[in-house]
């Protein structure tokens, strides 16, 4: 395995629980794992950019992402695979130097053409035959950071990742 040179994610099933919330005046909330968010700055140390694709448009995801400084978020995706083309012309690279990380049956297409796939632990078995990686913890456990870490270990690279952090290297060299 090597190291890809993009990294993509849904959200709803994989950095949450899947669940949508609503109060009674009508807001929609959900639940993030703050551990997700390591799994970024690790990326973030090796220059990997992150790409958020999904099918919903919610301003909480787009919070969400400027917290982090992810680099591309694009909501609102009807074909996932065909962004995922879309990011190949625009950044030079093939599908195969991508990773991706999806939970639902909207996500099959792109699993199946990505260089490294991935989806949790509570993904349906349609979904789970179509990954390369099956993750033993459930979307919103902090399945994104486990599909990182996995790929860092695969990749001989986690200690050298954890080292940056450890030493507190700038992110801005």
């Amino acid at each position: 395995m090597k190291l890809p040179k993009l990294v993509i994610t849904d959200i709803d099933g994989v950095w949450t629980d899947g669940g949508m919330y609503y109060d009674q005046s009508g807001n929609e909330w959900k639940k993030f794992n703050t551990s997700d968010s390591a799994g970024v700055l690790f990326l973030r140390y090796l220059k990997i950019p992150v790409l958020i694709m999904t099918g919903e448009n919610t301003a909480i995801v787009e919070r969400r992402a400027a917290k982090l400084k992810i680099e591309y978020l694009e909501q609102g995706v009807k074909n996932k695979l065909q962004k995922a083309r879309e990011y190949c012309e625009k950044l030079q690279i093939d599908l195969s130097e991508m990773a991706y990380i999806g939970d639902d049956i909207n996500d099959i297409e792109l699993l199946s053409n990505v260089g490294i796939s991935a989806c949790p632990s509570n993904a349906p078995v349609y979904v789970k035959s179509r990954a390369q990686i099956i993750l033993e913890v459930a979307g919103g456990s902090g399945a994104f950071r486990a599909f990182v870490e996995h790929i860092l270990h695969e990749c001989k690279s986690f200690d050298q990742v954890l080292n940056m952090y450890l030493n507190q290297q700038d992110l801005n060299q």
